[in-house]
């Protein structure tokens, strides 16, 4: 199977610049109600993927920090607790299901390493289950 079937487009996906602010990513976030987005350098490759959880640590370790002068926090100064790491589009369907069951999403890059898009594991796991629900084949 093909990964390309299950790839969301960069043009679809909510992502960052890693140059962006601590408050660009919280209002961003909030908007869209993602509770995590990827980063990008300028070059357009990915970097890692903030959470919630890192901009709340980020919030509980900083004192002083309020939402008002987040404005002044890159999110290069915030410290990720966690690694989505990227597939290549190249990658078997055997490495996105292991990858899908730690992360809500998977990363995917070109061979070059540029961000192309995302596999959400909702349609990983709408794939399996109509694999394992389907009508046997007569």
């Amino acid at each position: 199977m093909n990964i390309a079937f299950f790839l969301i487009p960069k043009k679809e996906v909510v992502y960052l610049p890693i140059q962006s602010t601590m408050r660009q990513a919280l209002e961003k976030m909030e908007y869209h109600r993602y509770s995590a987005v990827p980063l990008l350098d300028q070059e357009g490759k990915y970097v890692t993927t903030l959470t919630e959880g890192d901009l709340l640590w980020k919030l509980k370790n900083t004192p002083n920090l309020n939402f008002h002068n987040t404005e002044n926090i890159r999110l290069t100064e915030i410290p990720y607790h966690r690694k989505n790491e990227p597939i290549s589009i190249q990658a078997e369907m055997e490495h996105i299901i292991t990858r899908a069951m730690e992360q809500n999403f998977v990363p995917v890059t070109d061979d070059k390493g540029i961000f192309i898009g995302i596999i959400r594991r909702r349609e990983i796991i709408e794939y399996c289950a109509s694999q394992m629900f389907a009508p046997a084949a007569n």
